[in-house]
């Protein structure tokens, strides 16, 4: 049995360097045409944690993809989406060159800051662990999903202006209802496999965050979450490194980082009031800790919106 590497890739410009492919045109937004990766790096199977989003349509794929701990079905004209997180395990079945053909659409989070689609990308239920099945896609279907994501190259490839993001969001937030629109009729025939816990989780640190526990509490603790969740914190943690790649303790501190960066771009708050929103007694924990996670201060990251 092949040993798996675990790679973790943090922005756009590090997957186009891994793959060995030119660099992006646009450090948080990309279109890459697949028949551009011929190899994988090393001789091994590799589960990639991407810290941005995916939305992939693959063709003629000679490999095998899981998620999770289910495998794909691929097929001809699949679409794939993963959200910031989450791992995807790629495995070829021989040593010759990667052939797949289709369009892979890249998107750091950061590029969505500020946008209503911040906040509404995570209501489409296909980014989640709860669906873990690849979207058939129809020939028709395939051309318009196509023809979206080249709108979207050729926006951020021309003269970006102050209209660039918008245009950008919009086609975007197409190519999403257009995917809710195939995923619905998928849905009406074929079964969907669950990863009710990990949706658990995901619901418990939502709820948390929003209300006002962490702001008497601080920060949820690993043993509140398995307790919550109903495991021991051991098993919890060994689940999410399988399927995720990360602890318990990071997943928290994921969330924390995603709530911070909503409340940077979108307050007027101090950081002072923010770290005590987010349940830190001194400020000064907050700001190392943000710091440590995005190489950014607070200040410094709500600068680069303004």
């Amino acid at each position: 049995m092949k040993q798996v590497r675990h790679q973790r890739i943090k922005t756009i410009t590090e997957y186009h360097q891994f793959m060995g492919i030119p660099k992006p045109d646009h450090p948080l937004i990309s279109v890459i045409d697949f028949t551009l990766i011929k190899h994988l790096p090393g001789d091994q199977p590799v589960s990639l944690l991407l810290d941005f989003y995916s939305i992939a349509l693959k063709k003629n794929f000679n490999a095998r993809m899981k998620y999770g701990q289910q495998e794909y079905d691929f097929d001809e004209g699949l679409m794939t989406f993963t959200a910031p997180g989450q791992v995807i395990r790629i495995e070829r079945e021989d040593e010759e060159e990667l052939k797949h053909s289709g369009r892979l659409l890249l998107i750091h989070p950061d590029f969505l800051w500020n946008t209503a689609l911040a906040n509404k990308i995570a209501q489409y239920e296909y980014f989640g662990y709860a669906v873990n099945e690849a979207l058939h896609l129809s020939e028709k279907e395939e051309g318009t999903v196509m023809g979206i994501m080249q709108q979207i190259a050729q926006e951020y490839c021309s003269n970006i202006d102050k209209f660039s993001q918008d245009v950008i969001i919009a086609q975007v937030e197409l190519l999403l209802v257009y995917a809710e629109r195939y995923y619905h009729r998928q849905f009406l025939t074929r079964k969907i496999s669950n990863h009710k816990i990990l949706d658990r989780l995901e619901s418990l640190l939502n709820e948390y965050f929003a209300g006002q526990a962490i702001q008497q509490a601080g920060l949820p603790t690993v043993q509140y979450v398995a307790d919550t969740l109903h495991v021991s914190p051991n098993y919890l943690s060994g689940l999410l490194k399988m399927l995720t790649g990360q602890s318990t303790q990071q997943h928290i501190h994921d969330k924390l980082i995603e709530k911070a960066k909503e409340k940077l771009s979108t307050t007027e708050l101090s950081v002072s009031e923010i770290a005590y929103e987010l349940g830190f007694e001194h400020s000064q924990s907050f700001s190392k800790l943000f710091k440590s996670k995005t190489n950014l201060s607070p200040l410094e990251f709500r600068h680069s919106f303004n």
